[in-house]
């Protein structure tokens, strides 16, 4: 396969540029293509953060083998916040990948699970044993796992049918203060009693950057996401934010879509901020029936201590202007 770099690319490293072109590829795996000496850059052996000028001629063998991957247990403490015979609640740590993949094989929750529990689900497949939902690697909070086949396909199911309610903690930046629902600002919406404002605008991975996903192209995956002003403060709300579906960055790409991205999400525009080395943004909780008995279960994360911290200091800082 042989690419040329046009000149718009100038300026992209090597792995970046293939990445856009093999979009089925795993960044990570072209990463090993590379160190391999398996791409060539007009006739010579490069590496993956090469920068390129634009005009190159970059070769990749049709037929480049991938790299094996495979899960495998680890003595990883986890925080249990529920367990029974079918299913466990693991409270995740922002940082912690979720399986592996995409440059990260070790010290990922799955490493964690099978250095843990004897048996997991095996209906996600090798790498992703007992995984019934997923996590981004920066955000902490609630997540499910599965203990045996059924109970995957019970909780699956639930999922399918946006019967599993997830709440999620989110600090952003900007003013929220009540106001008349405006175009691209979402809808108002009653949810319990209380007044929320939905967002309803498809997902897609943004064509430019593979890393990220976009919310302002009219094609892609419907997306729901649901949030109410919990407090706010000059400069930033506290929200409490509900999804329907589960796409991918599915909330930081919503905020940041409607100007108010998540406090630490440099990705989506939001500026550094050197007191929170995290996004601001935790599944606080989630609810569902259990695949066995039917009975509603109720599982809650709390705050983590640098989420609390933060908040606490912009608490003494400035007076609350909303608290609902």
């Amino acid at each position: 396969m042989t690419f040329q770099v046009p000149p718009q690319d100038a300026g992209l490293r090597l792995d970046q540029f293939l990445a856009r072109q093999r979009g089925e590829v795993s960044r990570a795996r072209i990463q090993h293509w590379i160190r391999s000496g398996l791409v060539r850059v007009d006739g010579a052996a490069a590496r993956p953060s090469a920068r390129l000028r634009g005009g190159e001629r970059v070769e990749l063998p049709s037929d480049v083998p991938a790299p094996p991957l495979h899960a495998f247990a680890e003595p990883i403490p986890l925080d249990v916040l529920y367990e029974d015979d079918d299913l466990v609640a693991i409270h995740k740590p922002a940082g912690m990948t979720v399986h592996a993949g995409a440059g990260a094989h070790q010290g990922t929750l799955v490493n964690a699970l099978l250095g843990r529990f004897e048996r997991l689900s095996q209906v996600g497949g090798a790498l992703r044993p007992g995984l019934v939902h997923r996590l981004d690697r920066l955000t902490s909070g609630v997540l499910l796992v599965a203990k045996n086949d059924a109970a995957h396909l019970g909780l699956a199911r639930q999922f399918a049918t946006r019967e599993v309610r997830k709440a999620y903690i989110a600090l952003v930046h900007g003013s929220l203060a009540p106001r008349p629902a405006r175009p691209g600002r979402g809808q108002p919406v009653v949810i319990d009693g209380l007044q929320w404002t939905r967002l309803e605008m498809p997902i897609r991975r943004d064509p430019r950057h593979r890393v990220k996903m976009t919310a302002k192209a009219k094609e892609g995956r419907s997306a729901l996401t649901d949030f109410r002003l919990l407090e706010q403060w000059p400069g930033f709300a506290l929200l409490e934010v509900r999804i329907a579906t589960g796409r991918t960055h599915q909330i930081r790409v919503h905020l940041a879509a409607i100007g108010h991205p998540v406090v630490g999400d440099t990705l989506y525009g939001a500026p550094a901020q050197p007191s929170l080395p995290r996004l601001f943004l935790h599944a606080r909780q989630i609810v569902f029936h259990h695949p066995t008995t039917g009975q509603t279960v109720r599982v809650e994360a709390p705050l983590p201590a640098a989420l609390e911290q933060h908040l606490a200091a912009l608490r003494a800082g400035h007076p609350r202007l909303v608290l609902l």
